[in-house]
């Protein structure tokens, strides 16, 4: 396996794994933009990614050749063998190991350790290298659990039933797994959606992830309106909630889906009023658990903070190696990817549960 300015390549095999430009042979992870690129050849990933992938890209643009390989099949391009494994991290999502003159390289992608409702769960490989991710990889991250963070956004409904509850999330993962969460909990109301988030709730319904009553916001109100929707649950891209588009909601509770609002600075910083910490990524204690479960000698960091982690790994007699890729991080809608904390937003943690 080689790091080139593309991203990671396996020479023997003569593909790239999630590249960040179009090549003639690719293996992508999963459908977030900053691993699944349009315009490539070939394309090996899930169904479910290269669905994703028309869907967001265009058929079209989604590679030329699309060959969609299931988890636990295996393929074999020049001697290479190319099994998927669940990742957990969104629909489709897929850890890609390989195997070649007997040894195995596991490249997870980005992954979590959480039960989803809406996607496989993370299923681990021992391997003689593994690669990973760093997103939160600092001592201070650690998520608490789904349901509580879902109770608390349920208890803020009660609280201010006059009030529109507007939730960021991310419109590939997030935005679906907060509405399963919601139907787990009891909430059988309709939840509301942006119209940036409602293709892709709809490609999930159609891959059989049932998400309950779905409706968009109304659209076309006369000046003068009343705010609408008070007391309802409203999804939509985090950049949305400061637009002119919520003015229309009835006094609307900006809330945010995700790992980043463990940082008070963060959550501050965005006008963020009601931080709800529901990661689609591994935190501090699931990834060092996941390293012993890979039993991996050697570990490469692909993004995060590869510092704190490569340092752990030491401490625990693995070779860490940073790799240091372009272009990867925590999407946000746009695909730009978002930089870990520094020390002075670590500082500013707010204390959570343990897992």
């Amino acid at each position: 396996m080689k790091v080139t300015p593309l991203g990671l390549y396996c020479e023997p095999g003569g593909f790239f794994i999630d590249p960040s430009r179009p090549v003639d042979r690719a293996v992508v992870s999963h459908g977030h933009a900053d691993h699944a690129r349009p315009g490539h050849k070939a394309v090996l990933a899930t169904p479910d990614t290269l669905a994703i992938m028309r869907a967001r890209f265009g058929e079209d643009r989604a590679g030329d050749v699309q060959e969609p390989l299931a988890y636990g099949e295996s393929v074999t391009r020049n001697g290479v063998r190319i099994t998927l494994l669940p990742a957990g991290h969104v629909l489709g999502s897929a850890q890609v190991a390989l195997e070649w003159k007997g040894s195995r390289i596991v490249v997870s992608g980005d992954y979590k350790r959480r039960r989803d409702p809406t996607c496989a769960g993370f299923e681990p490989m021992e391997c003689d290298v593994f690669v990973t991710e760093a997103t939160f990889a600092l001592p201070v991250f650690r998520h608490p659990p789904d349901a509580h963070e879902i109770r608390r956004l349920l208890d803020s409904v009660a609280l201010f039933p006059e009030r529109a509850h507007v939730v960021g999330a991310y419109a590939l993962g997030k935005t679906q797994r907060i509405i399963a969460l919601l139907r787990e909990a009891g909430w059988d109301r309709p939840v509301y959606l942006h119209g940036a988030v409602e293709k892709l709730c709809t490609l999930y319904e159609e891959l059989g992830v049932p998400l309950g009553d779905l409706r968009p916001v109304p659209k076309g109100l006369k000046r003068g309106h009343p705010p609408i929707l008070p007391g309802e649950i409203v999804i939509a891209p985090p950049s949305a909630e400061a637009t002119p588009w919520a003015r229309r909601l009835a006094e609307p509770v900006t809330c945010a889906a995700s790992g980043w609002m463990t940082v008070r600075q963060r959550a501050r910083l965005r006008g963020v009023e009601l931080p709800l910490i529901v990661s689609d990524h591994a935190d501090w204690d699931e990834l060092l658990q996941t390293m012993e479960d890979v039993r991996a000698p050697e570990v490469w960091v692909t993004h995060g903070r590869d510092d704190a982690l490569v340092h752990a790994l030491g401490l625990r007699g693995i070779r860490g190696r940073a790799l240091h890729l372009v272009g990867r991080g925590d999407e946000e809608d746009d695909g730009a990817p978002e930089a870990p904390p520094t020390a002075e937003e670590a500082a500013g943690v707010a204390p959570g549960p343990a897992n």
